[in-house]
């Protein structure tokens, strides 16, 4: 049972998707101006996670090796495809706010990497709450970015006027001046780093921070990239 609670939470923080992997970056710079988008973008991806890694693990032992990759993305392209139909019919606004994004989750490098690396290597129940984990880390990341920079931003989080209403409860005639650089591409940045420099700062704080070597023995992945045997005999060889 430990073991399964540790599948979910290891995406949470250790191995968060974006702020410990640095891994779908762009959606998350790019749709956190809103939180609803960063929830929206989250529990999309999440959908796709967990059921790519379920059907890919179930899957695994007949896909050959040598075309692995191609048929994760087609495995992976075919939710994606499900997903864009059911957010256009049920969810327009979400769809329109998400825009190029939600079909380009088909080759968001979290959902193919885990695809790679831990669904094509294990069982179907283990892979789906990999996939929970890695889309819990990766929606509360685009969440908490998102509130972030619109409560700074806009003054509101959810489109909700935070300031303007606490202001307005404590009889102040005040008026909150949003910082807007906030919602522009270096704000997106800006957030980003303090968000990584903060988990970097509970690691330390609690003893669990690990220093990662460079090259292939640095990576999260080592040891289940195929590419990793190939790189260490090559440099055996040399």
């Amino acid at each position: 049972m430990k073991g399964k609670v540790k599948i979910v939470t290891n995406g949470l923080l250790k191995e968060n998707p974006s702020l410990r992997l640095v891994l779908g970056t762009c959606p998350t710079l790019a749709l956190t101006t809103l939180a609803v988008n960063g929830l929206g973008m989250g529990l999309a991806a999440t959908f796709v996670l967990i059921c790519s890694n379920m059907a890919i693990s179930a899957l695994r032992k007949i896909i050959p090796d040598k075309v692995r990759l191609p048929a994760y993305i087609t495995v992976i392209a075919a939710f994606v495809t499900i997903l864009q139909m059911i957010v256009q019919a049920y969810l327009p606004s979400l769809d329109a706010a998400l825009g190029i994004y939600l079909p380009l989750i088909v080759v968001n490098c979290i959902i193919l990497g885990r695809a790679e690396m831990f669904a094509s290597k294990n069982g179907v129940l283990d892979s789906a709450l990999d996939g929970l984990g890695m889309g819990l880390g990766f929606t509360l990341t685009l969440l908490v970015m998102g509130s972030i920079r619109e409560l700074l931003g806009a003054g509101s989080v959810f489109g909700f006027p935070v300031f303007d209403s606490l202001f307005a409860a404590l009889g102040l005639e005040m008026t909150f001046e949003p910082m807007t650089v906030l919602i522009t591409p270096p704000g997106g940045f800006f957030v980003f780093g303090c968000l990584m420099a903060l988990v970097i700062w509970i690691e330390t704080k609690t003893n669990n921070r690990i220093q990662r070597k460079m090259g292939c023995e640095g990576c999260p992945a080592h040891g289940a990239c195929s590419g990793c045997d190939k790189a260490e005999k090559g440099g055996a060889a040399a």
